[in-house]
């Protein structure tokens, strides 16, 4: 795959990710979802608007430019590591069994876009394993947070060291 490939294949896999987030964010009706959701949406189009710019300098002169790609997302070890500090003090409560099914859509899409840049990476020479190696790194970011929503909601009552819920106060 050339790099011009490979940037149309990138928007085309953000684009189904955003899509799932956009889903996800309308059908929740948890707040604390809504808000990861539609961060992630953003974060999404983000990466289109980004990726969309490299095309156009790409097919404009035949060269990009690999600017920072900036997150608001943690990377993937401080989720882990938050995730880990709580462990004990989870509280199991029932699940909600159509937000799982969006966030296991959302975590599948995730994944697989994660996979297509780790691919460009091994594939690509300069700017474009140079562009690749950031997007690696911001989806696992992104793998993570959607695992560890899928641990709140999946009933455990925290998310990164926040209780969503106190049991005792019926809030």
């Amino acid at each position: 795959m050339n790099l011009e490939e490979a940037i149309k294949t990138s928007i085309e896999y953000e684009n189904k990710v955003k899509a799932c987030y956009d889903e996800a964010q309308a059908q929740t009706k948890d707040e604390v979802a809504k808000k990861v959701f539609r961060l992630l949406a953003i974060e999404e189009q983000g990466h289109v608007d980004y990726l969309q710019l490299r095309l156009e300098e790409w097919q404009s002169s035949g060269k990009i430019t690999v600017e920072e790609l900036a997150t608001t997302i943690p990377d993937g070890d401080q989720i882990d590591n938050s995730l880990n500090a709580v462990e004990d003090k989870l509280q199991s409560t029932k699940p909600n069994e159509a937000e799982l099914d969006l966030l296991s859509k959302a975590l599948e899409a995730e994944r697989t876009t994660a996979a297509f840049y780790q691919k460009m990476v091994g594939e690509l020479d300069n700017e474009g394993k140079r562009l690749f190696e950031r997007f690696v790194e911001i989806e696992e970011g992104h793998v993570a947070i959607v695992q560890a929503e899928i641990s709140a909601v999946s009933g455990f009552g925290t998310w990164f060291d926040m209780k969503e819920f106190d049991l005792s106060g019926g809030a």
